[in-house]
């Protein structure tokens, strides 16, 4: 796994960066998430919280292009261990202490 992103910037939203990504995920898009898990509360018609659904994305991807420009060594580092150790948090705790301390959450 070389980079978090294409060849045109945009983030490639794999299980190791969503992951790796997942504590700025929960602060940052904490409004889109609450907001699309209160409509699917109310109707469990797919159809209906699309638009919340799309909400969630863009917040999503757009976090993630922010965090690579912001600190890309630090979290292709980060990635990278998370899908070479399946996703397993305690065997990459170095590379997310320097990922976290370049990139604080906010």
């Amino acid at each position: 796994m070389a980079s978090a992103v294409d060849a045109t910037g945009n983030p490639i939203p794999t299980s190791a960066v969503l992951t790796a990504s997942s504590k700025h995920i929960s602060t940052r898009c904490l409004q889109e998430n609450v907001a699309f898990l209160k409509c699917k509360k109310k109707d469990a018609n797919p159809e209906k919280c699309l638009d919340k659904g799309q909400e969630v994305t863009r917040c999503v991807l757009g976090l993630m292009k922010d965090l690579h420009q912001r600190c890309t060594k630090e979290m292709d580092a980060y990635v990278g261990c998370m899908y070479y150790h399946t996703n397993e948090f305690d065997l990459c705790r170095k590379e997310q202490q320097a990922f976290e301390k370049v990139c604080p959450l906010e």
